[in-house]
């Protein structure tokens, strides 16, 4: 079984307000490209992908006029995908939902937020933490409440799977230099707190000895920036460690046994000042051990990185066209 997370940039701008998908010649919100262009690129890498499961990232917007399931399996239906089924958690007000779209003839997939319990609460709730060491304990919410859900496959085999989209530590609205440094120092305390909540959740199912998978965008890597020495860790370091136990993804722990040396990444942006492209792993796969024994086999579906994807032509044009993240995988005997 093929499971996977899929970050897909302003794919709401790819909806109409009845939900149905835009196929036409107007602007996505990509540079220079159609919607139409975006939303076929996106149906050949989904063909490619040909996951039981996608978590997607980024997700079309709920609100009063739209919805997210709807779209998305106007989107499944649209290209003729297997993974035809959606389903989503808490509703946020970014325009960018976090749902699953999934296989139901080979899975099924139910939204289930963990209830709060002493200091650790249910996701759409207020997390406390004293994040400046002032003694005065700071509330934190999400953004992009992470989605909870239990999973069971036609096999038989249960699983919890948490999709998670951490707050961006780039200082938007900044006024001057001075000013973007203290928002960037106050955006990574906030994303900190949200992976120290995370993990909290992590250790909460480790405790019951429920198999678990964590994915998403984390925005976040071990040596990644230069705030990862004021604050002593990334926030990927911290939701895969933990005093219940470790999870696992062989690309964060890469990063972290080898900082100078070469490192994945599952992202490329342009920087228009520098007139290059940054690339960054931000994008994960986190296992508990009794998933990774399952065979787990991981693949970042990076167009310029990956063999098969680069001698692909179509799939190689079709992965830089549809976003700026690029697909990761997961294959598990499940």
């Amino acid at each position: 079984m093929r499971l996977a997370t899929y970050n897909i940039e302003w794919f709401t701008n790819l909806f109409d307000d009845n939900n149905r998908l835009l196929r036409d010649g107007e602007w996505s919100a990509r540079h220079n490209v159609t919607r139409a262009e975006q939303a076929d690129a996106l149906g050949v890498v989904f063909h490619a992908l040909d996951a039981d499961a996608i978590l997607i990232i980024e997700a079309p917007d709920s609100n009063g006029k739209r919805q997210t399931v709807p779209a998305l399996e106007d989107f499944a239906e649209s290209f003729g995908l297997r993974a035809r089924r959606a389903v989503m958690g808490f509703m946020n007000e970014t325009q960018q939902e976090i749902a699953l779209l999934y296989d139901p003839d080979h899975m099924q997939a139910r939204h289930a937020p963990m209830a709060g319990t002493g200091t650790v609460p249910r996701f759409d709730g207020t997390f406390e933490i004293d994040l400046d060491i002032d003694a005065t304990r700071d509330q934190v919410r999400f953004s992009k409440p992470p989605l909870e859900l239990d999973i069971e496959t036609a096999t038989g085999v249960s699983f919890s799977l948490i999709g998670a989209h951490l707050k961006s530590k780039a200082p938007h609205g900044a006024r001057n230099k001075a000013h973007a440094m203290k928002l960037a120092i106050a955006n990574r305390r906030k994303q900190l707190a949200q992976a120290i909540w995370l993990r909290a959740r992590v250790d909460q199912h480790l405790a019951q000895a429920r198999p678990l998978m964590l994915m998403g965008d984390l925005n976040d890597g071990p040596g990644l920036d230069e705030f990862e020495g004021l604050f002593g860790r990334s926030s990927v370091e911290i939701i895969l460690d933990g005093e219940a136990g470790a999870l696992f993804d062989p690309h964060a722990r890469r990063a972290l046994t080898s900082r100078l040396g070469a490192a994945p990444t599952s992202a490329r942006f342009w920087i228009k000042p520098e007139k290059r492209y940054l690339q960054a792993m931000l994008d994960y796969i986190m296992v508990t051990p009794d998933l990774q024994q399952r065979g787990a086999s991981w693949r970042i579906w990076h167009p310029l990185d990956d063999p098969a994807c680069w001698a692909n032509t179509t799939l190689r044009d079709a992965l830089v066209t549809a976003s700026d993240h690029f697909p990761v995988s997961i294959d598990l005997d499940i």
